[in-house]
């Protein structure tokens, strides 16, 4: 198949920039699973957007809201993509209207949120499902598209570029090996347009608020393809997911309970029912993420408590039922009733700050792949992401994405001019015999994450990892030419790809910065106020 623009993902990045493209030609979407099995669709909190005068916070502004990220970002945020991507947060509202998107209103305005690290209230929220809403109403609007195919399982193997074929041109991408799930065949998808909107890395940890689907596919295929990387040491850790030592689903073991409940006064308190967090930082419960998380890390540790808690129960009765459907409902499906009872909560692994190394284009290092949304290391985040910023970027980068290629590339496409592409070569194809194995490497991976490259490091438990991936690589790389590709299979490669390529930076960044925290370098240290960067050679 040959497609003037080739979409990898199918979140509020990749979703954002296949409509637009589709009015300028032929757009294919590939998703390895379902279309609303995304990041975007789990996102609870909202979009960070400092909206008209008359409307917005009192005293808001665009300079704060880029203070605000700055301060957050530890130094490393740059301060000209920051500034960008705030001042296009009204068109990025104008543009989820557009599609149906509804956001809760207060009279004439938007109800706005706050969260932390946020200095005045400027989250914009459909309920506590906000990501869910944006996911279906461009899902719907894509299927409605003309020049938009949508394709549901189909697993994108790996980019095809000029470099792996062994051209010494220019490298450039010419499309992806894809699996189609139903039949297990792999085809050619040929473009010289390829945007990677994979999302991120999540389920690398063992405890994750992400989807099953958050694999880092992109970051690693973009890693293989030749692409750089840079920053995977700041993994954020969501401080709030609901702890419930007796669950036995997935969902169940990785439900967030929204910063925004803390935003509208929800209190961190410990098993005494103090407010811990205070101790550490004067914004206490709404400080930025990394602080939060690594107080909850402290007090878990010190106290030898399993979980702490978030505390509502001071709030009116019905606030929780009105303001937030979603996480009452679901808590109390598990037995808590959170305005009666505390909710008891961990930290977890939520989202990866870098990524795939791109200008303020979204345009990797390769000529004609782009990569837009968490997959990307755009600049914005820095060393810790501000809360809701995430939806913000994804749509902006996907619109200033489609105006460059347009621009820079015209409306032909060169795949007919392009090298042949060998069809998609496997080594031996007999179906794997031993699964079990696979499923044990995918828990062993997860737990050594866990344990050993968390929210506290150190050189010892990062020099261990290390040496383990590398065994791990070695095993998964014989299953991957050993035996018939499968979705498990994929995965599984690249979770270990992109574990390693966390375990590289960590080890880089001999200081303590954002979400990187190691005991064995505790303070900042200017040498390393610079982007961890990878490049495969």
């Amino acid at each position: 198949m040959t497609c003037d623009f080739l979409v990898i993902g199918a979140g509020i990045a990749g979703l954002s920039f296949a409509i637009r493209a589709a009015q300028h030609g032929t757009v294919v979407v590939l998703t390895k699973g379902a279309a609303l099995d995304s990041n975007t669709a789990w996102a609870q909190g909202g979009v960070a957007s400092v909206i008209p005068q008359g409307l917005r916070d009192l005293g808001d502004n665009v300079e704060l809201h880029v203070a605000d990220t700055l301060d957050a970002g530890a130094g490393l945020c740059k301060e000209d993509v920051v500034r960008m991507i705030v001042e296009e947060g009204e068109a990025t509202i104008d543009d989820l209207l557009s599609y149906g998107v509804h956001f809760d209103r207060s009279g004439e305005g938007f109800e706005l949120g706050k969260e932390g690290g946020h200095s005045k209230r400027r989250i914009l929220h459909s309920r506590d499902t906000t990501g869910l809403a944006i996911a279906e109403a461009l899902v719907e609007t894509a299927r409605n598209t003309p020049n938009l195919t949508l394709l549901e399982d189909h697993f994108t193997v790996d980019l095809i570029t000029t470099g792996k074929l062994g051209v010494v041109t220019e490298d450039r991408v010419l499309g992806a090996y894809v699996l189609e799930k139903a039949t297990g065949e792999v085809s050619i998808f040929r473009s010289d347009r390829v945007i990677l909107a994979t999302g991120g890395c999540g389920k690398v940890y063992l405890y994750t608020t992400n989807p099953d689907s958050a694999t880092g596919d992109g970051v690693a295929m973009a890693w293989r393809a030749g692409a750089s990387v840079a920053n995977m040491e700041f993994i954020q850790f969501h401080p709030t997911c609901f702890y419930n030592p007796g669950a036995t689903g997935a969902e169940a073991r990785s439900f967030l309970v929204s910063e925004a409940v803390r935003g509208e006064g929800g209190i961190l308190i410990n098993a005494r029912g103090e407010d811990f967090t205070k101790k550490v930082d004067p914004r206490g419960s709404l400080a930025p993420r990394d602080i939060v998380a690594r107080a909850i890390d402290g007090e878990i540790k010190r106290t030898g408590v399993p979980c702490v808690y978030l505390d509502v129960t001071h709030k009116p009765p019905g606030f929780m039922r009105e303001r937030f459907p979603f996480i009452y409902e679901k808590l109390l499906s598990y037995g808590l009733d959170c305005e009666k009872q505390p909710i008891p909560v961990v930290p977890a692994a939520h989202y990866q700050c870098g990524g795939v190394v791109t200008d303020m284009h979204g345009r990797t290092s390769i000529r004609g792949l782009f990569a837009v949304g968490e997959v990307a290391c755009t600049g914005l985040h820095g060393a810790n992401r501000l809360a809701s910023n995430s939806l913000l970027e994804g749509n902006v980068m996907a619109r200033r994405a489609l105006d460059t290629i347009l621009h820079h590339y015209g409306p032909e496409r060169h795949t007919d001019h392009a090298p042949d592409i060998p069809d998609w070569h496997h080594g031996d194809v007999t179906a794997p015999d031993e699964l079990v194995v696979i499923y044990h490497n995918w828990d062993e991976l997860r737990r050594l994450m866990w344990d050993y490259v968390s929210i506290v490091r150190t050189d010892n438990r990062l020099r261990r990892a290390a040496t383990r991936l590398r065994n791990l690589k070695k095993e998964v790389r014989e299953f991957y030419w050993g035996h018939r590709v499968t979705a498990d299979i994929l995965e599984l490669r690249n979770l270990v790809a992109v574990a390693s390529l966390v375990v590289d930076c960590a080890i880089r960044r001999r200081e303590s910065r954002g979400l990187h925290y190691t005991l064995d370098y505790p303070g900042l240290d200017e040498r390393f106020l610079r982007d961890t960067l990878l490049r495969r050679f």
